[in-house]
Order: structure tokens, then C-alpha cells, then sequence
């Protein structure tokens, strides 16, 4: 269980998160929305314990996460930033190999269970077949689903991902968040995503947050919260929300903007004038 406790977090003189109070619950798959700049990221790498509150706390279980070995974080919290580096030279295998240091000892090496748990990971993640390519020889997309597989050979009760579908294509974004769902469902793990696809959020969230200018406007599962009046209070957009056809859960339409509602009625009148059309065409 990750929760804050009156959060205070901020990026010199400037205050992002603001006295936030949130609870993540337990094995469920958490999707954190909203706005460039509303805080989601800093939430996440506070959580992770990569930044430092000036005020509150974030609890572990109840125990405040400043308070416990490193080590210890690192073996319960899989941390996925956005953007991370990589290091030249390194192959797939070796990064991928890099989540198992958490576990690593002087008197404890690498061991049979480490080796199948990084080849576990990369046939989960799909990069199994890059296993001996160097990192920074692949393409955006590829380097994402490495990052994952590293998160992955970690093997902690909860992972913490900065929008794990950057750069994917979408045939690839559906894999990865199928992925999560799985870890979750099937292996009782803990998932904290930020994403910037509202729709993909809804579909695939046990629960959602909302935020707005470091702060939660709502909390939830998403056929519960996600409402027209929330899409346009915390994005100032005009939109239907209706059933999604596959899952049934809330699909976001946005409302037609005036440049694109012209044509269309530009087109209907012009249809509508000219009759139907003669047999045969198209």
C-alpha cells in the first residue's frame, strides 16, 4: 500500500504538489491523468523516493519510505522514469541484467535464479531476440520495452512507470499495457502508471486518478469518475464519454471544434442538394 500524507513537493521557489493526501491501494493497476505540468510525474518520482517532500510523507505500508534501506525500497519499488539514459555500449542483456543489483551481495553473486529472471523478463517485455544487441543501437520504441524488461527483473511487489508507452507504436502500447494488466491480475503486483491516453487509462485502470495543479480533482475506478463535468474541469475539454463497444468501459469523444463541424456540414448540404447518387458509383 503507497500513500501520501499531506505532500508538499516543489521544484525550487515553486510549489507543485500541494498538501496532497492520496491512497494507492493494493494489488490494483493505478492510472494517473491529467494536464502537462498538473504534477503526475512529480507525484511518481517523490513516491519513488527520487525527489524529497519539504513537507508530509510518502508511507510504505504505513511506514514512511524516507525511513527504510535502500536496499529494501529498491526490492519492493520498480522505478520506470521517463526518459532515462542510456549507458553507451551496453547490451540489452547486461541492462536488462542491471534490475537484479538490488539482490546482489558480496557474498552472494549472480545466481541461477538471477538468469531466469532476466530471461523471464525479456520474453514478457518481447526483447528476448535483442538479447545481445547494444542498447543504444535500437529504435525508441525498442529501448522502452528494455527499460520495462529491466523494471521487470526486479521482481517487486509494485512498479512505478513515468508514461511507459512513450515512443511505442500502438500495436506496441496495447502489448505493454496488456503486460501490466497481467502482472497485475494474474501476480497480485501493484501498478502506478502515468498516461497521457485518457481512453487507454479508462480501459485498463482498476483505479484512476485525476489531477489538476498539483492536486487530486478525483479518485476512483474509472466507470465511477470519469464523467463529461470531469473531462472539462480538469482539461477544459468538450466531450460525450460513452460505453467503449469492446470493454464497456468509458470511451472520450471529444466534441467537434468549429473548424472541423464546417466542413462536415459543408459536405452534408452539398449531398443533400445533389440527390443520391447514380447507380453503380461510388
Amino acid at each position: 500500500m503507497l500513500s501520501t500524507r499531506d505532500l508538499v513537493v516543489g521544484y525550487d521557489e515553486r510549489t507543485v504538489l500541494d498538501g496532497l493526501d492520496l491512497e494507492l491501494p493494493a494489488d490494483a493497476f493505478t492510472v494517473v491523468v491529467g494536464p502537462n505540468a498538473c504534477g503526475k510525474s512529480t507525484l511518481l518520482r517523490t513516491m519513488a523516493r527520487l525527489l524529497t517532500p519539504s513537507r508530509g510523507a510518502v508511507l510504505l505500508d504505513g511506514t514512511a519510505i524516507r525511513d527504510l534501506p535502500t536496499r529494501e525500497v529498491a526490492q519492493r519499488l520498480g522505478v520506470l522514469p521517463q526518459s532515462p539514459l542510456v549507458p553507451e555500449g551496453v547490451t540489452v542483456a547486461d541492462l536488462v541484467g542491471r534490475g537484479r543489483q538490488p539482490y546482489q551481495r558480496w557474498w552472494r553473486q549472480w545466481s541461477e535464479q538471477d538468469s531466469a529472471a532476466v530471461d523471464e523478463a525479456m520474453a514478457l517485455a518481447d526483447v528476448a531476440g535483442l538479447a545481445d544487441r547494444p542498447v543504444d543501437t535500437l529504435s525508441g520504441g525498442q529501448r522502452q520495452r528494455v527499460w520495462i524488461a529491466m523494471t521487470l527483473a526486479q521482481d517487486t511487489e509494485a512498479l512505478l512507470l513515468d508514461e511507459p508507452t512513450t515512443f511505442l507504436d500502438l500495436a506496441h502500447q496495447v502489448e505493454v499495457l496488456d503486460l501490466l494488466h497481467r502482472l497485475r491480475a494474474e501476480r497480485g503486483r501493484t501498478v502506478v502508471a502515468v498516461l497521457h491516453d485518457l481512453n487507454q487509462a479508462a480501459r485498463y485502470a482498476d483505479h484512476l486518478i485525476a489531477m489538476r495543479s498539483g492536486r487530486v480533482v478525483a479518485a476512483g475506478p474509472p466507470r465511477e469518475i470519469l464523467t463529461v463535468e470531469l473531462v472539462r474541469d480538469v482539461f477544459g475539454l468538450d466531450c460525450v464519454v460513452v460505453p467503449c463497444p469492446v470493454t464497456g468501459a468509458p470511451l472520450v469523444v471529444p466534441a467537434l471544434t468549429s473548424s472541423l463541424a464546417a466542413p462536415a456540414r459543408a459536405a452534408s448540404s452539398v449531398t443533400s442538394s445533389a440527390g443520391p447518387p447514380a447507380a453503380g458509383t461510388l
